[in-house]
């Protein structure tokens, strides 16, 4: 799996990754998640991508292709890709832990538009019995875990951390039980069910 002298991570930048575009990028995560039963997903960034409408995908995959200065791109295939790798959401047999920081409602990533059908898109997800969304609020006092990097677990075999210019994966059992550490202690400052979707409301209403 590893091509680098520690075969416990590997180190792989996303112009590598992105080297025939984004679409394939989006293609090579299928085997993993159709593998994995638990995902684990922290961000404090962005919509994860198993949570992105189409239209926030597209919009989020361009400004990747522009910053990487891709010779083509291929955002809107990759983005029809990306929301269909994430149909994996609605396997019965599978659990989905997201967790995000308040603030990813507000970062308007694209249009008004764009942005409204995203929080719905949202409520409509998280309203789904495989999946379990928490929301770190912005006003969550004395926190016991400031906001860290975006990463993914994928049952407890590896982490996926997200770099501006690479993805990390680790796989060695004592950095993943680092990032688990942290994602309950994320976990238990974050608001779910109505107090969470009360959130979702607020930053709709203020893109009105």
């Amino acid at each position: 799996m590893s091509h680098s002298t520690n075969p416990e991570s590997t180190h792989t930048e996303w112009r590598q990754q992105m080297r025939d575009g984004l679409k394939p990028l989006q293609n090579s995560l299928v085997q993993l998640f159709q593998e994995t039963r638990l995902f684990r997903i922290y961000s404090s960034t962005l919509m994860p991508g198993l949570l992105q409408a189409e239209g926030y995908a597209a919009a989020v995959l361009r400004t990747v292709a522009a910053f990487q200065e891709l010779p083509f791109d291929d955002s809107a295939e990759a983005a029809r890709a990306r929301v269909e790798r994430s149909r994996v959401i609605h396997e019965p047999e599978r659990r989905f832990e997201l967790l995000i920081e308040e603030v990813v409602l507000h970062h308007q990533l694209a249009n008004t538009e764009v942005m409204t059908a995203q929080l719905d898109y949202l409520l409509a997800t998280a309203a789904l019995p495989s999946v379990s969304l928490g929301i770190i609020p912005m006003a969550t006092q004395e926190r016991v875990q400031w906001p860290r990097e975006t990463f993914h677990v994928y049952d407890d075999n590896l982490v996926s951390v997200e770099l501006l210019s690479a993805e990390v994966k680790l796989t060695q059992p004592s950095e993943i039980a680092q990032y688990l550490k942290a994602f309950d202690q994320l976990r238990s400052m974050a608001v779910y069910g109505s107090e969470a979707r009360a959130l979702v409301l607020k930053a709709l209403e203020a893109l009105r």
